[in-house]
């Protein structure tokens, strides 16, 4: 016998439901959306917006892990430390709200 899973259960394996929550996060849109048109380290996201660096960190994997961001390429600093840039992989995002569930339209950049 088969257990049946709940419907949240199910929504939070729900790829859609996940991207919808990492837009609706004020930060993590902030993220997505000031990447588009040119790559930004985790320091220079922490300093325009105003966000501690461990909050980029932690928003920047869990964007990476949903595919809407991804490492654009690895400088190399002066002292020799590695560090991402990263860039968003979405130019925009729609989501329309029908029964039952919202439909979400991604916009490649």
């Amino acid at each position: 016998m088969t257990k049946r899973l709940t419907l949240p259960q199910l929504k939070k394996y729900d790829v859609t439901q996940k991207v919808i929550e990492a837009l609706a996060d004020s930060e993590s849109r902030s993220i997505l959306f000031s990447t588009i048109k040119r790559g930004k380290t985790a320091a220079e996201l922490s300093d325009k917006l105003k966000i501690p660096l461990s909050s980029v960190y932690k928003k920047l994997s869990d964007l990476e892990e949903l595919t809407l961001i991804k490492v654009e390429r690895w400088m190399l600093s002066e002292k020799g430390r590695k560090f991402k840039i990263y860039r968003s992989r979405i130019s925009s995002a729609d989501i329309t709200i029908r029964k039952p569930d919202p439909v979400l339209t991604l916009v490649p950049n």
